[in-house]
């Protein structure tokens, strides 16, 4: 099986990705690949990240021969992006890194926030990023581990005002030290980017990678052209969380695998 693109998270955070890509290019084959059994990657030390991925990578090439990969996740990103491109340099691999240079262009006060996971914030990558773009910015960090397991494990099944509530204590956070550009630093918070953009109202504004990413994903790969709008299909290395990943699924049109 040959696909054009193959999208690599912990879990389903990044699906926002592949649906705006789908969007964009109605033709594209893909296949996501959520290594649940090993979520979350946000806890993990640095070596430990790269052992997961490096073996879920070898996998997707030897079985989907993807024109390309996109790593949609910024902790396995900012981890292992370097070493998978040396590693398996016959695959265009496209990573998503923290907006931190759209957000510098935006902010008003040079005060940006960064919700992320511990793994992400701690990387020195991260801190390359914010070095290069951002380097008259004041950063106010904030891993969410307890968020991003809320958005894996019940999002996609809880109300629009469950979402708002869970994501009311970064928003606060971000509010009382004067944030007014918030960086959403870990795919999973795409999935309820609109209700953490509610919470937060007029006095920040809540910023992604979504579009630059799929954008150089088509640049890489050119997906030749078709009428057909094939299934995409989801791939899951463990059990975990079942019912969320039927309703994501369902929401989707994807294929379980």
């Amino acid at each position: 099986m040959s696909v054009d693109f193959a999208f690599i998270d912990s879990g389903v955070g990044g699906i926002p990705y592949l649906a705006h890509l789908k969007q964009m290019c109605p033709a594209a084959k893909c296949v996501y690949f959520a290594d649940n059994k090993n979520f979350p990657y946000g806890t993990k030390s640095h070596q430990e990240i790269l052992d997961c991925v490096t073996e879920l990578t070898r996998k997707i090439i030897s079985e989907y021969n993807p024109g390309a990969i996109v790593i949609a996740c910024n902790t396995i990103s900012v981890n292992s992006l370097d070493w998978l491109r040396k590693t398996f340099p016959d695959t265009p691999i496209i990573g998503t890194v923290p907006a931190i240079k759209l957000a510098a262009s935006i902010t008003r006060n040079k005060k940006i926030g960064l919700l992320a996971t511990q793994a992400t914030i701690n990387n020195p990558y991260t801190q390359n990023l914010k070095n290069e773009f951002a380097s008259d910015c004041q950063f106010v960090l904030r891993g969410d581990t307890q968020l991003i397991d809320f958005i894996e494990k019940h999002s996609f099944t809880a109300t629009r005002q469950e979402c708002i509530e869970a994501s009311m204590p970064a928003v606060h956070f971000f509010k009382e030290q004067g944030c007014d550009t918030v960086i959403l630093a870990c795919t999973h918070f795409l999935n309820i980017a609109e209700e953490i953009q509610e919470a937060a109202g007029n006095e920040i504004k809540v910023v992604d990678s979504v579009d630059g990413v799929t954008r150089r994903a088509l640049d890489v790969h050119k997906v030749e052209p078709s009428s057909e709008n094939p299934q995409t299909v989801l791939v899951t290395t463990g059990t975990n969380f079942k019912e969320e990943y039927d309703e994501v699924c369902r929401k989707y049109d994807m294929k379980y695998l």
